[in-house]
């Protein structure tokens, strides 16, 4: 299939990326908010709240959005996407909306610090701290004390597989479900290591050549490519991890590194579900999500969720 009509609408608006020029941080966070949807033309929901999770890493701000009225709730903890030092509680706002009142869970989105000003491991931290208060809170946000879901996008997908392999080794066992949106779990960018990076290499939004300048900020801050932190791919061992859905797009260059992790949690004894859309981008679920094939993504989660 090639790339989906709308998908490649845009993508013929937007001019050739200069790869040798580093985005700035302080514009680029200042351009996506132009994007960011009045309040009054977002989906409705029974309550969404702004607060501070007093955790063991400090005060991190939260937003929780409850989809209707119940006694007790399944928690998800959404960790945003955007290269580690983009992305905001409102840049994805629409994705949490759509995460709750599809999945019938409490979501809770975790604003962490962005690098280059948090250096590493800050973001990190502060996103396995939001998952431990948010169990430890489980009464006030009214958890039904048996499902504790983690879900993410693109880099925000990168925290989720390394904060589910955090709490394993720690012993913190009360995760049941983790969801990777087209995971960037290999920060090493060596072209010969995955064949979609250069299939897809330019051409379709998010370029190969793009992914050194726009992780720089996080691997200067301190990360280091070789840790498993870093690159959870990298990790020797995946088992024992929680059950996934791992979600690839066709025409993404981190494609081929999110489905071979898919498959090496499957070969750890890992319950996992690796679903590749067609037709899609890197960040469809965020970008794109009005098309109903793609939004379909948002269903799908649920349905892996709330299976038996």
């Amino acid at each position: 299939m090639t790339i989906h009509p709308e998908i490649g609408k845009l993508l013929a608006t937007l001019p050739p990326f200069d790869h040798s020029v580093r985005p700035d941080p302080a514009g680029k966070r200042a351009g996506d908010l132009q994007f960011v949807a009045p309040l009054e033309d977002r989906l409705p929901l029974h309550a969404v709240e702004d607060s501070v999770a007093v955790t063991a890493a400090g005060e991190v701000p939260v937003r929780i959005y409850t989809p209707a009225e119940a006694d007790s709730y399944g928690l998800l903890v959404y960790f945003h996407g955007g290269a580690f030092f983009s992305g905001s509680l409102e840049t994805h706002d629409h994705v949490a909306r759509a995460l709750a009142k599809e999945s019938g869970y409490k979501v809770i989105s975790v604003g962490f610090q962005l690098a280059p000003e948090a250096p590493f491991p800050t973001s990190l931290q502060e996103c396995y701290a939001v998952v431990r208060w948010a169990a430890e809170q489980g009464e006030s946000l009214a958890w039904d004390g048996n499902r504790l879901a983690l879900a993410g996008d693109s880099s925000g997908a990168n925290f989720v597989a390394a904060v589910t392999a955090t709490a394993h080794d720690d012993g913190f066992d009360r995760i049941t479900h983790q969801v990777l949106y087209y995971p960037s779990v290999d920060l090493d960018f060596d072209e010969d290591r995955y064949a979609s990076l250069r299939e897809n290499a330019t051409g379709y939004g998010l370029e190969t050549p793009a992914l050194k300048p726009w992780n720089s900020f996080y691997i200067e801050s301190g990360a280091d490519p070789a840790d498993p932190l870093v690159s959870p791919i990298k990790r020797e061992d995946l088992s024992g991890l929680p059950k996934a859905l791992v979600i690839t797009a066709e025409y993404d260059p981190l494609r081929d590194e999110g489905e071979l992790y898919g498959q090496r949690l499957k070969d750890a004894g890992v319950d996992t579900t690796v679903s590749r859309y067609a037709g899609a981008n890197h960040g469809f679920v965020q970008n794109f999500f009005w098309i109903p094939e793609f939004y379909r993504a948002f269903q799908e989660t649920a349905e892996f969720l709330n299976k038996g």
